[in-house]
């Protein structure tokens, strides 16, 4: 049972952050404890050790990564998150030619030796900016419930 965790995103049109929190509530009713929600600009590298499960997830941006999490991912590399329990999301259109921010997230944090406790998923917008497609916010709300069992 996972006691607390963090959600790290990055969004650009907010459908992402609408994830993140959708994530975020489905563990807190699960009774995870500390569930924090946080841009990726907003979180203390330092304190990722505290947390049992660590999610990361951001938008799809040209088949992969944004900058910007690319970036929050390198810094990652100094902090000690070894062993720690992490689950990858993205947010992207439904095209098989879309590529997947979740999967690049998932491999680098492996590569941290983070323990995946889920393959990553995603979550599907209408077009470039959104909206998300019906039912997204509450099919990761389950998987936030499931992540905290």
């Amino acid at each position: 049972m996972i006691k607390s965790a963090i959600v790290i995103y990055d969004t650009k049109f907010g459908n992402t952050e609408k994830i993140a929190k959708a994530l975020a509530e489905g563990m807190k009713e699960q009774g995870v404890k500390v569930t924090d929600c946080l841009k990726i600009g907003e979180v203390e590298i330092d304190k990722l050790k505290e947390y049992d499960l660590v999610v990361i997830g951001g938008p799809t941006h040209k088949l992969g990564l944004s900058e910007p999490m690319k970036d929050f991912l390198k810094k990652l590399e100094n902090a000690e998150i070894g062993n720690k329990n992490a689950f990858a999301f993205d947010t992207k259109v439904k095209s098989r030619f879309a590529g997947s921010a979740g999967k690049g997230i998932e491999k680098r944090v492996k590569k941290l030796q983070m323990n995946i406790v889920r393959p990553h998923s995603s979550a599907i917008v209408k077009g470039r900016e959104g909206p998300l497609e019906e039912g997204m916010e509450e099919a990761f709300k389950q998987i936030g419930v499931d992540l905290a069992k």
